[in-house]
């Protein structure tokens, strides 16, 4: 995974003493959001395109490597941002998984700058290439000889990619893939296609000369539309042969997402045992506890998982005002900051998380939140199925006060996003992803997951008909209405929430990787008919038993047959109240999910 930031502006705005003169402390910014996303390497890279300071252009360009490709160690790292022997610049933010063969040793961003240095690195050949893989990404593409700039996002939006276009207060034009304030408007480049701006003029008429051109038709297009035929009034049970061909499928996709990611041993000189390369974003529900159970087949045996499960303090459900967790805060630390001139408290480290907000021992079950009572569950269902396997079970605790001071920089990373639901979402990602806590079991040392790259569930819910609204679409309009509603959640897929997922979680230098969003996989289960991904004839067996049914029935045949009993059970519980990360202020400032924040 690396960060992206691109800057356009006139040469007479930029002045030789600084790459972006007036605008210095924006592209600071910028390069501290690319950089988070990209720990083990950054660099940046400045082009003038005329030598007429009132019509030239300048460009400047950083990008950050988080080292997920090639050989273990600094040495295995390749450096970005390409630059071409004709000056063209490449910056690369993704994964190829299908497609274009790439060996353990290569880097995919370099392999593909090469295939399109080759060509004519125009259009026509920059989306014939595309359209040859898949995989998440983001990137921009500056071909000097045409003068062309180009960039794009993958079909689904996994990576994010934001554009600002020149105002005459901000006559600046700019790419990246996160920021850390909301200074600054961007919009989240479409996933419709390819974007192209002509490099000539100024820079007002660069921004007119956007486009957006539609990719090149690709192997993996099967996945836009659903199988609309509808099963007779008695339909065959699923077969045997069609779960263990979900299940093989769905195992090909975790096993392209977890092969070969770099050893953290060389990170880590101190550490004497292996160290986790792998975390999950779990919560103990079928999706993750399927992903969970899947990745155990394809990371060493004597490696740990880690399993990352975050619980927010939350004085609405506790019972607690908001504003007495906060003041009892402010009573510790003072009472800390005495006893350190006294010399009877240990000195204080910056760098370590905040202890609890309380001035008393935290009450027992604050922390006990759903997907905590749950997660724990499914640990020891994971851990009978895989004996073998050390599974960290990550206690990530988040202090009311902790949430609120980090409230800022988690609504910049997650802007253009902006609703109320948008940040009770990207908090629980945010914290998730830190991987900061206590493992289960231990001796309550605080523990960091050293795992650069983290597994999601996300998107079987969309496939698989997972959520409420697909029982009231069958109930309303039959069959028929259920299929329309599933074609209306897979082409809402790229303008989802991907992109602030992205931003969020990447600004703690991790990757996330969707299985369930494998392109041959979301084709797949698109060719299948309805009622073998969702049954809502089951639900009334639902609502008699308790036990989850009907929905997403092959993703839990598929658990049952894994031996995933539990899990296979579990009713969906979306992620914000099953952490605890929505509604914390209750009263008359509590604010509904669709609300728009200041």
């Amino acid at each position: 995974m690396c960060g992206i930031a691109l800057a356009l502006l006139g040469s007479e705005s930029a002045r030789q003493d600084y790459p972006l003169g007036d605008y210095a402390d924006l592209w600071k910014n910028l390069c501290s959001a690319c950089v988070e996303r990209g720990p083990d390497w950054s660099d940046s890279t400045r082009l003038s395109l005329h030598d007429n300071p009132k019509t030239g252009l300048d460009v400047v360009a950083c990008s950050s490597v988080l080292h997920l490709r090639g050989p273990d160690g600094r040495q295995g790292l390749t450096r970005q941002p390409h630059i071409g022997s004709d000056g063209s610049i490449f910056a690369w933010n993704g994964e190829i998984f299908n497609g274009i063969p790439v060996e353990h040793s290569e880097n995919d961003g370099l392999k593909l700058f090469n295939m399109i240095q080759s060509g004519r690195g125009d259009l026509p050949s920059l989306s014939h290439i595309l359209s040859e893989f898949e995989g998440p990404y983001a990137f921009v593409y500056l071909h000097k000889p045409s003068q062309m700039l180009y960039f794009a996002r993958d079909p689904l939006g996994q990576r994010s990619l934001l554009l600002h276009l020149p105002t005459p207060s901000e006559p600046i034009l700019l790419l990246c893939s996160a920021s850390n304030y909301r200074d600054v408007e961007y919009e989240e480049i479409s996933t419709g296609g390819i974007y192209s701006i002509t490099l000539k003029g100024t820079i007002f008429e660069c921004a007119k000369s956007l486009t957006c051109t539609p990719r090149d038709d690709s192997m993996f297009d099967g996945w836009k539309t659903l199988n609309r035929t509808t099963p007779p009034e008695i339909s065959s049970p699923i077969s045997t042969e069609q779960i263990e061909d979900f299940i093989s499928r769905l195992d090909d996709s975790v096993r392209s997402r977890v092969a070969n990611i770099p050893s953290n041993a060389a990170d880590i000189p101190q550490s004497q045992t292996l160290v986790a390369r792998l975390g999950v974003l779990f919560s103990g529900g079928i999706d993750s506890s399927v992903v969970a159970y899947l990745a155990d087949r394809h990371i060493p045996r004597d490696e740990p998982i880690d399993l990352l499960n975050v619980g927010f303090e939350n004085p609405r459900t506790l019972g607690v005002p908001q504003n007495k967790a906060a003041q009892a805060a402010k009573v510790q630390r003072k009472r800390d900051k005495k006893e350190r001139r006294k010399g009877l408290h240990a000195p204080e480290v910056p760098a370590a998380p905040s202890p609890g907000v309380t001035d008393e021992p935290p009450k027992a079950g604050i922390y006990d939140v759903p997907d905590r009572l749950t997660g724990l569950q499914q640990l020891e269902e994971l851990q009978r199925l895989c004996p073998h396997r050390k599974w960290n079970f990550v206690c990530v605790n988040v202090p009311y006060e902790e949430c609120k001071r980090e409230e800022p920089k988690v609504m910049a990373l997650m802007h253009p996003s902006n609703t109320v639901m948008d940040l009770s979402l990207a908090n629980a990602l945010y914290f998730a992803s830190r991987g900061k806590g206590i493992i289960y079991g231990s001796d309550g040392d605080n523990y960091s997951s050293p795992a650069k790259v983290l597994l999601s569930g996300l998107g079987s819910d969309e496939l698989l008909g997972g959520y409420s609204r697909h029982k009231i679409a069958y109930n309303q309009g039959g069959w028929d209405g259920l299929v329309s509603e599933l074609q209306l959640d897979l082409d809402r897929l790229p303008s989802r929430n991907l992109g602030r997922d992205d931003r969020v979680i990447s600004a703690n230098g991790r990757e996330s990787r969707y299985p369930f969003l494998s392109l041959v996989l979301v084709s797949y289960l698109a060719q299948l008919p309805v009622q073998i991904k969702v049954d809502p004839r089951l639900m009334l067996q639902k609502e008699r038993s308790g036990a989850g049914m009907g929905d997403k029935t092959l993703l839990r045949l598929a658990a049952e047959r894994l031996g995933l009993v539990l899990a296979s059970r579990r009713t969906k519980r979306a992620m914000q109240f099953g952490s605890r990360s929505a509604r914390m202020e209750g009263g008359t400032s509590e604010k509904k999910g669709h609300v728009v924040l200041e």
